[in-house]
């Protein structure tokens, strides 16, 4: 689907994406492919909450975008870690993203609680991978080690509807392999048809969205928590697609607030 941005829109998107990227203190490898990789930004205080935040690009760029981002957290006492994996129009896309997706978030924090945020197609892929749970179990993807808590920033909640709108010239499509795969793929990667009949995937998860998103339409965020029944859906007036990840922005506020609300220990 071509779009046509607001002068606003278009204002954010290029002002958010021409930050300077910072590079991380800590770069290592969490498996054997050079996109196994991942940055950490570790808070002053060594027990300091832990984030796993993963890019979007609607699963074909990379995560450099989002080091800014990354750092700004660090900043407020949040040690952040920044995985890559493989994205489609490359090695990735089904399984290869989902693969790896999986063995991030199963290995890196070595067992240390922690809470997986993303943003745009990196909030599809923090959705999917707090539901895999309610996969079957004789999928690769299952497990019930799961992270302590979701926070979906603008996510992609509905691969089927992002395949309909043809978001971003056919991400959706380019993602599952094909118009030919997405019927039987759907099932085992979307959050939204994953969830259906399920209701929750019993993990604490926030769908936090802005109120003026043009990137993303607004109904993936209400079609989402009207399946996953116990989520927790935030609207944030005036605000965009990016700013949510804008270090410093009005919107940065309500993201880090929610991510140690998230990260402290349950009643």
């Amino acid at each position: 689907m071509s779009r046509t941005p607001s002068a606003f829109a278009a204002e954010e998107e290029r002002r958010v994406l021409s930050i300077r990227p910072v590079l991380a203190p800590v770069h290592r490898k969490y498996g054997s492919h050079p996109h196994q990789v991942y940055d950490m930004w570790p808070a002053e205080d060594p027990d300091a909450p832990v984030v796993m935040l993963l890019h979007g690009g609607y699963w074909r760029y990379d995560r450099m975008h989002l080091t800014p981002f990354a750092a700004h957290l660090a900043q407020h006492g949040l040690t952040t870690i920044l995985p890559g994996f493989r994205r489609s129009g490359g090695a990735g896309g089904y399984p290869a993203t989902f693969d790896d997706i999986a063995l991030a978030v199963d290995t890196i924090t070595d067992g240390r609680p922690f809470v997986l945020a993303g943003h745009c197609s990196g909030g599809h892929l923090a959705l999917w991978a707090g539901a895999r749970a309610l996969l079957p179990e004789d999928s690769p993807w299952y497990t019930t080690r799961l992270p302590s808590a979701v926070l979906g920033l603008a996510p992609l909640t509905d691969l089927r509807a992002t395949i309909r709108d043809d978001l971003s010239d056919g991400a959706g499509v380019q993602l599952l392999g094909g118009a030919d795969q997405v019927e039987a793929r759907l099932p085992l990667v979307d959050p939204l048809t994953i969830l259906r009949d399920k209701g929750s995937t019993g993990v604490r998860t926030v769908v936090l969205h802005g109120e003026v998103d043009e990137e993303v339409p607004l109904d993936q965020f209400s079609d989402y928590a009207a399946v996953h029944h116990d989520a927790e859906l935030v609207t944030l007036p005036g605000i965009g697609h990016y700013t949510l990840i804008e270090p410093g922005s009005k919107a940065s506020v309500a993201v880090i607030d929610t991510l140690k609300r998230l990260s402290a220990p349950q009643p």
